[in-house]
């Protein structure tokens, strides 16, 4: 608006000079840098202060793992020191074995090895495990991988609760990392309780390969001498007259035991050390045939070799009376013998056989 005399310009426009808004302009860019970098400042900030707040307890329960892990390792170090086999109850057994952290694996063998539970095959097992943790613990490759412990069950019985458990002896794997599988369980009816049957089985679930060292038996040399020295008794004995050596009967006798001892199944109990028997915990009873057809136990093996035997001397009396030039009376008996024998041994054979091959559909008189 234009000014009048004595009037007053209130809307005047101040005017810039070109160096005075330069340095507006500069001053303006400076106080936006400003602020940018106080907020890089103050996030920064936070985010270190966010990082020592979480791993510092991150870092700590770490070590304190560690820590742990160190105490249980040198414990059971040292009770294998002193034991191979390591005795647990159920604390020992929840904090060594159940609870982590832990970098090893643990055999442990469940059993019932007291009088009064009359165990016998916890008692041959036992001999066996003892014999495995006895090699690991002596040889040149034994580390803290692997250890071996055993609960007994009046000792743990609420480890035996804890598992479910309700039969011994039992061999179980603990991993080194989360919780035993269906392999981690010794199938115990099917391989036996060796010492190198169940290192075999080590071996498949750890990767820890343990080479069994029996103490020295004299018991087999000492038996062998004896023979030979009843065997070399005789002859100088008879050195005047050999002719015993010629003997069929009793070259034949001595060929027929051993085919009885082999057909009954005594080499698969050497390889597979099976137990003589098992009896049930809950009822007490007593089995001396083994249900499955791919296991066995020690009397089953006496028993069917009693049967076999029973068989071949019915066949051998209904040889005798067929071709002997005794009385037609007494060759009549044997005859009337030799079937019985044939007839009765075989059907107790065919009834066992029935009973491990289920759905088998024959059977013979009183099998």
């Amino acid at each position: 608006m234009r000014k009048g005399k004595g009037s007053i310009c209130l809307f005047s426009r101040p005017t810039l000079r070109p160096s005075q808004s330069k340095v507006s302009l500069i001053e303006g860019r400076g106080a936006n840098m400003a602020a940018r970098w106080s907020f890089w400042c103050v996030s920064a900030t936070m985010a270190v202060a966010l990082f020592i707040v979480y791993d510092v307890p991150s870092a700590s329960a770490q070590r304190k793992k560690e820590m742990v892990l160190s105490e249980k390792v040198s414990q059971l170090m040292e009770w294998t020191n002193k034991r191979p086999v390591i005795r647990m109850n159920g604390d020992k057994f929840r904090r060594l074995v159940k609870a982590p952290p832990r970098n090893y694996s643990v055999i442990v063998m469940f059993t019932a090895l007291q009088l009064h539970r009359q165990c016998v095959v916890c008692k041959q097992a036992d001999e066996e495990f003892q014999i495995l943790a006895n090699s690991w613990r002596y040889s040149s490759a034994f580390t803290n991988r692997i250890f071996f412990a055993m609960v007994d069950f009046d000792e743990g019985s609420d480890v035996f609760q804890m598992l479910n458990m309700n039969s011994a002896p039992t061999f179980i794997n603990f991993p080194a990392k989360g919780k035993p599988k269906r392999g981690d369980t010794y199938e115990l009816q099917v391989r036996g309780f060796s010492a190198e049957q169940i290192a075999r089985w080590i071996a498949d679930r750890t990767d820890v390969n343990i080479r069994v060292i029996r103490p020295p038996n004299y018991a087999g040399p000492l038996m062998l001498g004896l023979l030979l020295a009843v065997i070399g008794g005789l002859v100088y004995l008879r050195r005047s007259n050999m002719e015993f050596l010629f003997n069929k009967t009793g070259w034949a006798f001595a060929a027929l035991c051993f085919v009885l001892a082999m057909t009954s199944g005594q080499m698969w109990n050497h390889i597979r050390g099976p137990p003589y028997a098992h009896k049930n915990p809950h009822t007490g009873h007593v089995n001396y045939i083994h249900g499955s057809s791919q296991a066995q136990f020690v009397a089953e093996t006496h028993i069917v070799l009693l049967f076999n035997g029973g068989v071949t001397l019915g066949m051998v009396l209904l040889c005798e009376a067929a071709t002997s030039d005794m009385d037609i009376g007494k060759r009549k008996i044997m005859c009337v013998a030799g079937i019985g024998l044939v007839v009765l041994f075989f059907s107790w054979m065919l009834s066992i056989f029935r009973s491990k091959y289920h759905g088998y559909p024959y059977s013979f008189l009183m099998s």
